[in-house]
């Protein structure tokens, strides 16, 4: 309807806008002097409510090296809810959302323990840097492809990855619910989300009549199943999911989730303070793939940094003001 032709007209125009001119990329190449002249100014006039907090998280992205034209280095946005169930939704309490001072990964103290339990392990290990987490917040297959399903290219990508058809119906991405309970619950999975959740409802739709197949439940994969308070629309849960977004609770927590993604808790001991530590091919710069001379171990290396997902080039040093 009008409502999704508005929302999609938005995005296109903040990316055409926003975009910068190097968008199809593998490495970040601004320099230093360029990116601190923009990140201070995003942040201020975000401070200052001249621009909303989708177009801030955004434009950190581009900053950071993220474009919608690289599936391994796709933008990065936070859940902010932790409420799915519910037949109401008050974006006044702050029980609805999400602890963004916290990764996916330490949301729940019980599964946190576990990765905990890993790290220290490996701690000994003269080989392997140590990690909590074995998978990551934003991968190609596993988070864009993953959740963008249901729309063309995404689709026909998806496929292709999959052998010519999509994967089992129960891996794929089929109820906003169950998405966050497996986030916050399986020790396989601490995704975050792409900009599309809080944008574009089409990606919710199977508008294409995809045959995505059958569950072990024998329940038919088709839109994506809502929580109650979208009261099974598309466009309402676009527009709730945005409000949360600009919520007053959001924007005073906010500085918090973009230290784990953008800032200083994103690597060193400030990193391991903040249960935030990933596998060491996701950071920026651990490994100069172009200084590796033999073409088959620069490959190999190029397609794990691939598989493990990659972090955004780290934009603060200090505390997000």
């Amino acid at each position: 309807g009008e409502q999704a032709t508005a929302l999609r007209d938005e995005l296109g125009r903040l990316v055409m806008r926003l975009a910068p001119s190097h968008a199809i990329k593998q490495w970040p190449n601004r320099s230093s002097a360029w990116v601190l002249k923009y990140k201070l100014r995003s942040t201020r006039r975000w401070q200052e409510r001249r621009i909303s907090t989708f177009e801030y998280l955004l434009e950190l992205n581009l900053l950071a090296g993220r474009s919608f034209n690289d599936l391994c280095q796709y933008p990065v946005f936070p859940w902010v809810l932790c409420n799915y169930t519910s037949a109401e939704l008050d974006l006044r309490d702050p029980a609805n959302y999400r602890d963004l001072s916290k990764p996916m990964g330490a949301q729940s103290p019980e599964r946190l323990e576990q990765f905990m339990g890993r790290y220290e392990a490996m701690l000994g290990d003269p080989d392997l840097p140590p990690f909590m987490y074995g998978s990551h917040y934003s991968t190609a297959v596993g988070v864009v492809l993953h959740f963008l399903l249901r729309m063309q290219p995404f689709a026909r990508l998806h496929q292709q990855i999959q052998g010519g058809q999509f994967d089992v119906a129960d891996r794929l991405f089929g109820s906003v619910a169950r998405a966050w309970e497996s986030n916050t619950a399986s020790l396989s999975e601490v995704k975050e989300l792409t900009p599309e959740w809080f944008i574009l409802p089409d990606f919710l739709v199977n508008r294409h009549g995809f045959q995505l197949g059958r569950t072990q439940d024998g329940d038919v994969v088709n839109d994506v199943e809502l929580p109650p308070w979208a009261k099974g629309d598309p466009c309402r849960f676009i527009q709730m999911h945005r409000a949360a977004l600009e919520s007053d609770y959001v924007s005073a927590n906010l500085h918090s989730w973009v230290d784990l993604v953008f800032g200083c808790a994103q690597q060193g001991q400030e990193a391991v303070k903040r249960s935030n530590v990933f596998f060491y091919l996701t950071y920026y710069g651990a490994v100069d793939v172009s200084a590796i001379e033999d073409e088959d171990k620069r490959h190999a290396t190029e397609l794990q940094i691939a598989h493990f997902g990659q972090c955004p080039t780290q934009l603060y040093r200090m505390a997000h003001p």
